[in-house]
């Protein structure tokens, strides 16, 4: 757990954008945390052509370094990857998480610096199917008539790939943590889970290769919500898509909606580090299907209505379990910890994540960019701070 304040730093950082093709909203926030270490990028327009969108968002650990890089850098190894030009986007997003490792790795400023963070993006190709790559406990899911489906696994040092990964590159796990230390089992930095030179990037203790999966977009499909833990701790994925549709009802924008979020998961009180006291970014991504912004409003309004989404879910505190987890074990791990919480809510939850329809991963072992945000908070937070402050005479 990290350290926490006295009081949260509730500022948020938001911003949105649109074009013919999509609307987003992306807002980040400190909390509870002694520092900001989340980024998270929107791309509009990516590639030669500008034919292509990407969002993304980077929790970072041990400091801001990797997060800040990831969040510049990333797309841009990925469109300049031979693999993209060849439309083989998976293999591209494969190998831009490990290239952007490797130019972090070589970076100067990177001695003796031990920062990670998650990685988990969208790249919505011009082949009409939007691929997700993920490597930590970041999220994204998709909402397809109301119906929360995942596009990414969370990497828990105690799942069989994972641990047999961590333990062959000479690791172990104990108390669920990478040498008892790392929460998450993959990331970009973290090097110092990365430096056995028998191995290649692949099958070190720690790696930023991703899975990637792919999903073709439908008529049927409204919306992506890309997030940190500090959301998913909190909220599961149905919940979330019934939080997004509760407040589209209500008549809120998706800045606003990501804001709503990020007060609605944030805890009380500091509460020793624990649920609801981390960073936070939400990014919501519109998939307009050739409707217009008041269009699309309006269908998801009416999935609210029909699917009864109207009200804002119930929630309770560590809620987080295994995004493809069965519904058994869903139901086992929330009946255990959430006797309070609505059954029916988790169950849709746990039966989207168990059975992906639409969605492939393409994981198997196998530029210009014009409307880029990159949004640092804590750069945004020292840039205010710098304005304030007189000039000296």
């Amino acid at each position: 757990m990290g350290q926490t304040l006295s009081e949260p730093v509730v500022e948020k950082h938001s911003t949105n954008g649109s074009d013919e093709r999509y609307i987003y909203g992306a807002s980040a926030m400190q909390g509870w945390r002694v520092s900001m270490e989340d980024a998270h990028t929107t791309v509009l327009r990516l590639g030669p052509e500008g034919e292509a969108a990407f969002f993304a968002v980077y929790d970072g650990h041990g400091g801001q370094t990797a997060a800040k890089f990831a969040g510049a850098e990333l797309h841009d190894f990925i469109v300049k990857d031979d693999n993209y030009a060849a439309g083989d986007y998976a293999a591209a997003i494969k190998a831009g998480y490990l290239a952007a490792d490797r130019m972090l790795h070589e970076k100067p400023e990177m001695t003796g610096d031990s920062s990670g963070c998650t990685a988990v993006c969208v790249l919505l190709a011009k082949d009409g199917a939007v691929y997700c790559g993920n490597a930590g406990d970041s999220r994204c899911i998709i909402s397809t008539k109301g119906r929360a489906v995942a596009l990414s696994h969370d990497h828990k040092p105690s799942d069989e790939i994972e641990f047999n990964r961590i333990t062959s590159g000479g690791g172990f796990v104990e108390f669920g943590r990478v040498n008892g230390n790392l929460a998450l089992s993959r990331a970009i930095g973290d090097f110092e889970f990365k430096s056995n030179r028998t191995l290649p990037a692949e099958k070190q203790i720690v790696t930023a290769d991703p899975d990637v999966i792919k999903h073709e977009l439908a008529a049927d499909d409204e919306f992506l919500v890309i997030a940190c833990d500090g959301i998913w701790d909190c909220m599961s994925n149905q919940q979330v898509v019934q939080f997004v549709h509760a407040k589209i009802a209500a008549g809120k924008k998706l800045d606003q909606i990501c804001e709503d979020m990020m007060d609605t998961c944030m805890a009380g009180e500091h509460d020793m580090g624990g649920v609801g006291c981390d960073n936070m970014t939400v990014v919501i991504v519109a998939l307009l299907n050739g409707k217009t912004e008041d269009e699309w409003y309006a269908h998801v309004k009416n999935v609210a209505d029909e699917a009864g989404l109207k009200s804002s879910p119930k929630l309770s505190k560590n809620l987080r379990g295994p995004s493809d987890a069965s519904s058994e074990e869903s139901d086992a791990l929330i009946n255990a910890i959430l006797s309070r919480v609505s059954r029916s809510t988790d169950e849709a939850d746990a039966e989207d994540d168990a059975k992906i329809s639409g969605v492939v991963d393409v994981t198997a072992d196998a530029p210009n960019t014009s409307i880029v945000e990159v949004v640092d908070a804590a750069a945004a937070d020292e840039a205010k701070d710098a304005a304030a402050k007189p000039e000296s005479q």
